[in-house]
């Protein structure tokens, strides 16, 4: 049996204004259904795609951001967002959506999905997957 392989989603673009944020959302969402190991990375304008509050009935346009709620639901539970996307952008982590995942291996417990991570930080991740996909 063959080692599950690792899959990076990296997310550098506004939620809106393009198709490639909902466009990689639907693809970690196949991805996770046939047992990928699947992470995504927010970086640049991408840290926009899971900021809190989001609204946008003035363009028309469905508001997806509640569905990273239910990526625990897949077992997508690494959402790695970079601190100096983040701070360039006049954004903290307390900007962000409230993202949890129950963890089977201890007691169901409720865990935080997102982790803020240094430039350097998501360097090695990035170079420790084996699947980089950027969107």
């Amino acid at each position: 049996m063959s080692e599950t392989k690792k899959f990076l989603y990296v997310n550098r673009k506004a939620p809106y204004g393009t198709i490639y944020a909902l466009e990689s959302l639907e693809v970690v969402l196949i991805g996770a259904a046939f047992e990928q190991d699947v992470s995504m990375a927010f970086l640049d304008d991408g840290v926009f795609q899971l900021t809190k509050g989001q609204n946008t009935e003035a363009i028309g346009v469905k508001n997806f951001s509640p569905t990273f709620r239910a990526l625990g639901d897949y077992e997508v539970t690494k959402l790695y967002v970079e601190m100096e996307s983040l701070e360039e952008r006049g954004l903290g982590p307390d900007d962000l959506q409230e993202i949890t995942y129950e963890d089977e291996d201890d007691d169901w417990e409720e865990k935080p999905s997102i982790r803020i991570v240094s430039r350097t930080e998501m360097a090695d991740i990035m170079a420790d997957q084996d699947v980089v996909l950027s969107f």
